[in-house]
């Protein structure tokens, strides 16, 4: 299978994934978040997925000028579908992959790019590279899950400066922070990143998928909330969530407005339609 964005190599059980955009620095349009989502279903076996940018950058965010049927994010209705139909269903798959990730950052991985760049179980970046979610300077809000996964990386106050401030965060200072695995001199980066992944190859490929899952499940609050195709529940906004109970028809009472809902549940209330007639009603 050819892909329009991408390149997808197999090899030694190791699935590479490349950006394949460089005139635009991997500049992220809808149809290459469908590329690597159809990639994830090719794999054809491969027991580690190796992802990385093609020339200078790993991606420098959503293609704001892409046009046709494949184009990005160009207004309020642009944005929620390229959201909800690509960029946010590739995080979710990435996440329930059940082979590990490896990320190798050879340069600026910016907006949705940062959240490509950290999806992954081991993020590798190069001493050039940067992290940035540039989202405020332009009047916008994280999108790609940012919000929930930098929280959990480096937690409320380290993922308020990233958001609010919308500087770059170097390699070394992202390394330092653990928001990444490590960072290593640009020359080293797909050696180091080749290596780590035929260690993982060669490893238990089961029990690591299953470890896999169990982080996720550990820090996991509402997977499917974060990246599925329902609004996000803020409180105030669609569903307060000390009054949450009434959406789950009082099967499972939350005590408090600080709870942790399965994400099944989330799921199972958006389909019923129980959120939406509680957002009328507001």
């Amino acid at each position: 299978m050819t892909y329009e964005t991408i390149r997808l190599d197999i090899s030694d059980n190791v699935a590479t994934i490349t950006l394949n955009r460089p005139d635009r620095l991997n500049a992220m349009a809808p149809q290459m978040a469908d590329d690597i989502s159809a990639a994830l279903d090719q794999l054809n076996g491969a027991r580690v997925v190796l992802i990385t940018g093609e020339g200078r950058a790993f991606c420098s965010g959503a293609d704001l000028s892409a046009r046709g049927a494949g184009a990005a994010v160009s207004g309020g209705q642009g944005a929620y579908s390229s959201l909800t139909k690509s960029y946010n269903p590739l995080m979710l798959k990435l996440a329930k992959l059940d082979v590990p990730i490896i990320t190798a950052i050879n340069g600026p991985a910016a907006g949705v790019g940062c959240s490509l760049a950290l999806a992954s179980d081991f993020a590798i970046a190069g001493k050039s590279a940067y992290f940035l979610q540039a989202f405020v300077n332009i009047g916008l809000v994280p999108d790609g899950g940012a919000s929930w996964m930098l929280s959990r990386l480096v937690g409320k106050a380290r993922a308020t400066e990233m958001m609010l401030l919308g500087e770059k965060i170097p390699a070394d200072k992202a390394a330092d922070w653990g928001l990444i695995y490590k960072s290593v001199d640009d020359a080293e980066l797909m050696t180091e990143a080749k290596a780590l992944a035929t260690r993982l190859a060669n490893g238990p490929t089961v029990a690591i998928g299953i470890m896999r899952q169990n982080i996720a499940a550990a820090l996991d609050v509402v997977t499917v909330g974060v990246y599925s195709s329902a609004p996000p529940i803020h409180a105030g906004r669609w569903a307060p969530l000390g009054k949450f109970a009434e959406a789950l028809e009082d099967r499972h009472a939350p005590t408090s407005g600080s709870l942790v809902i399965p994400a099944e549940e989330v799921k199972q209330c958006w389909e019923k339609g129980y959120l939406r007639k509680k957002q009328q009603r507001n």
